[in-house]
């Protein structure tokens, strides 16, 4: 049996830890706390769903053999907000993706500053330049709402690996887009501009490939957006009013549309008119 021991729990629930196991008179009891959590994350722990499968991209590409076994050891956790499903110097256990719900990955200094550097939107799937190299995360992954994370075990991982053309593409394709989104990020990070960093993060959320299950409408609080593209919340609302007066999103109820997502991409799109 393979244990989901990614999760563990987020900072979100230190306050009712201290209140419930009174962690300021003994130390011991986060940790005791802290066990409870993961124990509680790998007790949800659960196969995969017809719709759950359905909503999993790299399925369809496999032969019947291998999507059997797939399908088999696949598992789905719910994760709460503040929930951490991959720690920095962990051992890598599983390749995971997102069902539904939204992640960001992100790296803490021992000085507590943290750097954000994407989000994980639905049918993301990510990790797996870490799951190649089974080497221990470089970076967290924390849930940034209540999400449905499935995980494959990272000996599946391999063994697709070795079978399956069609997975190999699918992680090829993976590997390039990602490439791509990150000289993206750095060219965005480099701007002083809040609109167009805001038009980056974007989209590389509404990303079709890296994100097939969000489709035209990002579905995001502008809170969630500030947290992954490092500005204020208001400062974040200008950028997206501003993206919408230039008609390349509308912003709905519970959610952003997108309307031209090439401009979106294009880096300098603030110059045209």
């Amino acid at each position: 049996m393979h244990r989901w021991d990614g999760f563990s729990c987020g900072p979100f629930y230190r306050r009712a830890l201290t209140s419930i196991c009174r962690l300021d008179d003994n130390p011991a009891y986060l940790l005791q706390g802290f066990s409870l959590m993961v124990s509680r994350l790998h007790e949800r722990r659960r196969p995969l769903n017809a719709e759950e499968e359905r909503r999993v991209p790299w399925l369809a590409l496999l032969p019947p053999p291998e999507r059997t076994r797939a399908v088999r050891e696949l598992h789905v956790a719910d994760a709460q907000a503040g929930d951490m499903v991959c720690r920095t110097g962990r051992p890598v256990t599983y390749w995971f993706g997102v069902i539904d719900g939204l992640l960001k990955i992100s790296t803490s200094t021992a000085q507590g500053r943290t750097t954000t550097y994407t989000g994980i939107a639905p049918g993301g799937w990510f990790g797996e330049g870490t799951a190649l190299k089974r080497e221990p995360y470089r970076y967290d992954v924390q849930a940034l709402r209540r999400s449905r994370v499935a995980g494959l075990p990272v000996d599946t991982f391999h063994w697709l690996l070795a079978r399956s053309i069609g997975f190999n593409r699918f992680i090829l394709t993976q590997l390039n887009e990602r490439l791509g989104q990150f000289i993206g990020t750095l060219a965005a990070d480099r701007t002083s501009n809040p609109e167009e960093r805001v038009a980056h993060s974007l989209a590389t959320l509404a990303n079709p490939v890296l994100f097939p299950g969000v489709g035209d409408v990002l579905r995001m609080t502008q809170q969630e957006l500030a947290y992954l593209v490092g500005l204020s919340r208001q400062r974040v609302n200008e950028a997206l009013q501003e993206l919408a007066a230039r008609g390349l999103i509308r912003i709905e109820y519970g959610g952003l549309r997108m309307i031209d997502l090439a401009a979106l991409r294009t880096p300098l799109f603030h110059l045209r008119r």
